[in-house]
């Protein structure tokens, strides 16, 4: 059994690591009412030109823009992977991640070629390990992601679709339910199709200025911007409260183990206090 000292010093130590989850439970629930916030915000505008490039894409048959078109055969994917800068968040990373890992491998056993976007510092690190082919990566997006940080490496996957390096453009993210809850989604972002365009109500008709093809460029690829930051203020809100949530139970844990070493050094103690007061009654006797 361990010395008194040796007990009282794992307490300090675990004591002290309670005090640092704590301060990062209590910044994580600040934090995540932000993002939660900014992640609302957001969502009138994403449905709104959702709408808008709706109308305007299915309201001129003479020209259909590339994002509508779908392709005949898939042979190379690019796939969009976000996740957060920072650890500690249990384990939404590792979700997310599996996910990507798992469908990677069903489309390199069916001979398609893939191409990686790493946005966040922890899945562009996995897909170095992994060996896969990044062809652009953002980190350090900080509490308030801003789209002319992911701008950049966003357009690498837009013109990689346009100029036919890309079939298909899918984005890994995850999903905020509620506080308790994450989901790992995936989703095609290129081409757009189904409830990703929609479909317009009633009948509508455009003079499009200078012309259809230049206006469609610009919205629709106001929309597939839309649509990542979206899904980036998703998965901040999602990290915030996953944070919130592991804080808490590594403080919670913390007081069990405290609870049970202060148990053992009690015993310890008492241990050695019994011992002292035998001796003690032996040595009387044998005087």
């Amino acid at each position: 059994m361990a010395g008194s000292k040796e007990i009282r010093t794992k307490i300090k130590s675990v004591q002290n690591t309670r005090k640092i989850t704590k301060a990062m439970e209590m910044v994580a629930a600040s934090k995540m009412r932000k993002a939660q916030e900014r992640m609302r915000t957001a969502r009138p505008y994403a449905e709104k030109i959702r709408n808008v490039a709706a109308h305007i894409a299915q309201a001129n048959p003479e020209y259909r823009h590339p994002f509508l078109v779908e392709r005949d055969s898939v042979k190379r994917i690019g796939i969009i992977v976000i996740t957060t800068d920072k650890g500690l968040c249990g384990g939404l990373n590792t979700n997310i991640l599996r996910l990507a890992m798992n469908k990677m491998k069903e489309w390199e056993a069916e001979g398609e070629e893939i191409e990686v976007c790493a946005i966040g510092n922890k899945g562009l690190g996995f897909m170095q390990r992994l060996g896969a082919n990044i062809v652009s990566n953002v980190i350090g997006l900080g509490d308030k992601p801003a789209m002319e940080k992911m701008i950049g490496a966003v357009k690498i996957m837009l013109d990689g679709y346009t100029q036919d390096r890309f079939d298909r453009v899918m984005i890994f993210n995850t999903r905020f339910v509620n506080t308790m809850k994450q989901e790992p989604t995936m989703e095609q972002l290129l081409p757009l199709s189904g409830d990703a365009i929609g479909a317009p109500t009633g009948n509508w008709d455009y003079i499009y200025e200078p012309d259809a093809k230049v206006v469609l460029e610009q919205v629709l690829t106001r929309y597939i911007e839309a649509l990542i930051y979206q899904a980036v203020t998703e998965n901040m809100a999602s990290e915030q409260s996953a944070r919130m949530v592991a804080m808490k139970a590594a403080s919670d844990n913390a007081a069990t183990v405290i609870d049970e070493l202060t148990l053992i050094y009690n015993k310890t103690r008492q241990a050695g206090i019994t011992k002292e007061l035998s001796e003690i009654v032996a040595g009387a006797a044998a005087v």
